[in-house]
């Protein structure tokens, strides 16, 4: 009795999880890149539309970053792992997929971290909100609500 043979499937994911992690270095340092022009943007206090847009493509490339992270993973453990979850978990008990994992784990902390805190709001401004109106309809019935007088 041999091993069970990975579904053509599995084989499938692997290889294009394979290929992902063959440019995560890559990823990863765009990541990087990225994060360098969002600092320096915030250093010399661009315009925050500038600094939104270098936080987006900071944000776009931490997620590129991980998902090549986990692809690594995957790949490490091999194509009998999308299809047996003992192997996989075996596997992950390796220390080549703990470092991958740990990696992994790291940047979708970092990319969390970013999206909680490092993204600019976008400022609300009422006046050219709702098209042709000046004032949309909910702003002006609040308006209306809130200088109503108490007693009539």
């Amino acid at each position: 009795m041999g091993r069970p043979k990975p579904s053509s499937e599995a084989e499938q994911r692997y290889k294009a999880d394979a290929a992902l992690a063959a440019r995560r270095a890559e990823l990863v340092d765009t990541a990087r890149d990225a994060e360098s022009k969002f600092r320096q943007a915030q250093a010399r206090h661009a315009p925050v539309a500038e600094v939104r847009r270098l936080a987006e493509d900071l944000d776009a490339a931490l997620t590129e970053a991980v998902r090549a992270a986990y692809a690594a993973q995957r790949a490490e453990i091999g194509p009998r792992g999308y299809d047996d979850r003992i192997y996989r978990r075996k596997a992950r008990a390796k220390p080549r997929v703990h470092a991958l994992t740990a990696e992994a784990e790291h940047l979708l902390t970092l990319r969390e971290t970013h999206r909680l805190n490092g993204i600019p709001a976008v400022g609300f401004d009422p006046a050219t909100w709702g098209g042709e109106q000046s004032t949309p309809l909910w702003v002006a019935a609040m308006m209306r609500v809130v200088t109503r007088p108490l007693r009539e």
